[in-house]
């Protein structure tokens, strides 16, 4: 039997992953659950650009690593267009469903905390919701004592001969990563003389900008259907992601800006 696109796809079975918990249910349950499954979606394939763009590093393909920046920035972009969509849901009709999301909260995405370890924001803290034993845990746990994006990216630099200081080279990767005002240097004489490695590095603040404008949309989104509110999981809501907002995973490439 010939491969159709239902099966290649396996339309059936995605289209029945909708399960709304409302009485009724809801009419705006179904929104609210598509898009945050479709959000796991584009996490799981932002997972998957990423840890490619570490190999092409590793490998030093400079033209592919640049392609799957701009590839990973256009998906950042879909993220923050589907606030849009979120933002049609009012107060109201939130309200006419969140009591049976119960504890469920965004704030428990682990995908999302794995692209954040991924990109460089380490946070052991946030291992927390995840019980001791799970398969949720463990893929945190070997995120957190991975190199981050911006080590493949320096060690990348180091392998063509820039000598990149060692300390940064050598920092515990468990760590989010820090400014250096050594590195800085060096990366100023990188934007001065190497068109195309500077072309990656604005593309690495692509991705740093696209993460921090989808924390806004989100933080706005939250204050705007529920207020100052806690969220549901026990978290407190707009108040805790605005505590996330504008910090930048690679400080080096923004505090160079006024030196250019």
């Amino acid at each position: 039997m010939a491969l159709t696109y239902g099966d290649y796809l396996k339309v059936n079975e995605l289209i029945s992953l909708q399960e709304p918990k409302s009485t009724g249910p809801e009419h705006d349950e179904l929104l609210f659950i598509t898009i945050h499954q479709a959000y796991e979606l584009w996490f799981k394939q932002l997972l998957h650009e990423l840890d490619h763009l570490v190999v092409l590093f590793a490998e030093d393909e400079r033209y592919r690593c640049l392609h799957t920046l701009k590839r990973v920035r256009t998906i950042f972009k879909t993220l923050v267009q589907q606030v849009d969509i979120l933002e049609t849901l009012s107060p109201l009709e939130f309200s006419s469903f969140r009591e049976f999301l119960d504890t469920a909260s965004g704030f428990q995405s682990f995908q999302f905390r794995e692209l954040e370890f991924l990109l460089g924001m380490k946070n052991p803290a946030k291992l927390s919701p995840y019980p001791q034993g799970s398969k949720e845990r463990e893929r945190l746990l070997a995120r957190l004592a991975a190199p981050t994006l911006w080590d493949a990216f320096l060690a990348f630099l180091s392998r063509r001969g820039f000598a990149v200081p060692m300390d940064v080279m050598q920092r515990d990767v468990t760590e989010s990563v820090r400014p250096d005002s050594d590195l800085q240097e060096l990366l100023i004489q990188i934007y001065r003389n190497e068109p195309l490695l500077s072309e990656i590095m604005e593309a690495l603040v692509d991705i740093d900008e696209g993460l921090q404008e989808w924390r806004y949309r989100h933080v706005k989104m939250v204050e705007r259907t529920i207020g100052m509110k806690p969220g549901t999981g026990g978290s407190s809501g707009a108040e805790y992601l605005r505590s996330t907002l504008f910090a930048p995973l690679y400080p080096d490439l923004w505090n160079i800006r006024y030196r250019l």
